[in-house]
């Protein structure tokens, strides 16, 4: 797992600025990474950092929640955070609304969007046609699509 770990996270510290430490620099370079909610997703990263990659590296990971993408790339443009983990989408609204140094995305942190459909019964016939009529509660304003 560290072969196929270590490059995603390396490449993501290189393309933030922040890997003076090849050059074997003493102190291990801080980085705050804020991610945009905790995620089993993210578990190849969590367990980065529990088996200490990170410091193997020269880096001094600190990792926060953002509790959304909204504050995550607050965090960023304010300098709270080196990397943020959100949404393409994310970077784009802060483009489109004229930020004059607009957060660039460089990495693909998953091959597939990790949403869940969750229902109170089972549903072993289900189909998408199933939801007409019902109302589905997204994890935040935007997320369900609006044809639903």
């Amino acid at each position: 797992m560290k072969k196929k770990v270590l490059p995603f996270l390396l490449s993501a510290a290189l393309a933030a600025g922040m890997m003076p430490v090849a050059a074997g620099a003493e102190e291990p370079e801080k980085v705050t990474l804020n991610e945009v909610a905790h995620s089993i997703f993210y578990a190849p990263q969590y367990a980065a950092i529990e088996l200490g990659y990170f410091e193997e590296e020269g880096i001094d990971l600190t990792l926060v929640n953002g509790f959304g993408a909204d504050k995550t790339m607050t965090a960023l443009l304010s300098g709270e955070a080196d990397i943020g983990f959100m949404g393409a989408e994310a970077s784009i609204y802060t483009y489109s609304g004229g930020a004059a140094d607009a957060p660039v995305n460089f990495a693909q942190l998953t091959q597939r969007a990790g949403n869940f459909l969750v229902a109170r019964e089972e549903m072993p016939d289900f189909q998408w046609s199933d939801l007409k009529g019902h109302k589905v509660l997204g994890g935040r304003k935007g997320v369900v699509h609006n044809t639903m």
